[in-house]
């Protein structure tokens, strides 16, 4: 599985469609698609990303889907909308790195965001990403964990971006972040 830097770049501003279970129990929300994920079309699809294997330690998911450069393998899109988990993100663009977005996009991608929950009603969703959670829903002091806020009825928690630029955390420590929020859904004991 690979992609050159060069084939990549011919996805930027590309979309990738959301994977919305119609049980939806649990929606996870990126900031917006790396290039590697717009070339893929699958969610957090860029080798390296701590996102699956974080929801297998946290006993999410039962074992780590397969991805290869043409997507996710069809069973393991089915594993994650059998277990009510959705996956959207906040900008629908691609771009090489979430710093290229502007606070108005990110500002337009919450009232998106609210939208779709307002229409979907997932009890639960989990905003991936500290910074892009306080620019684009102007709360500049929120802290991660479950917020005192709902949004659109459903508790809303905020958990760690697992792209490896965010260092400082581990499989493990994005495990029981992501924990919590699928215990309140009901996805894991």
């Amino acid at each position: 599985m690979g992609f050159r830097a060069d084939e990549l770049e011919r996805f930027r501003d590309e979309t990738v469609p959301d994977l919305l279970p119609e049980r939806l129990r649990l929606l996870f929300v990126g900031i917006n698609p790396g290039l590697w994920t717009a070339a893929t079309g699958a969610h957090f699809a860029r080798p390296g990303n701590r996102f699956y294997p974080a929801l297998v330690a946290a006993g999410i998911l039962p074992h780590l889907p397969s991805i290869t450069d043409d997507g996710m393998a069809r069973e393991d899109r089915e594993m994650l909308v059998r277990q009510g988990i959705g996956i959207t993100n906040l900008v629908r663009r691609a771009t090489a790195r979430a710093d290229e977005l502007s606070r108005e996009e990110l500002r337009a991608g919450a009232r998106a965001l609210t939208a779709l929950v307002a229409a979907r009603h997932p009890p639960v969703v989990a905003v991936v990403g500290l910074t892009a959670y306080r620019q684009g829903f102007g709360r500049p002091r929120a802290v991660s964990g479950e917020q005192p806020e709902q949004l659109a009825g459903a508790r809303l928690w905020v958990v760690p971006n697992p792209s490896g630029l965010n260092a400082h955390d581990t499989v493990d420590s994005l495990a029981r972040a992501y924990a919590d929020p699928a215990r309140a859904a009901g996805v894991v004991a």
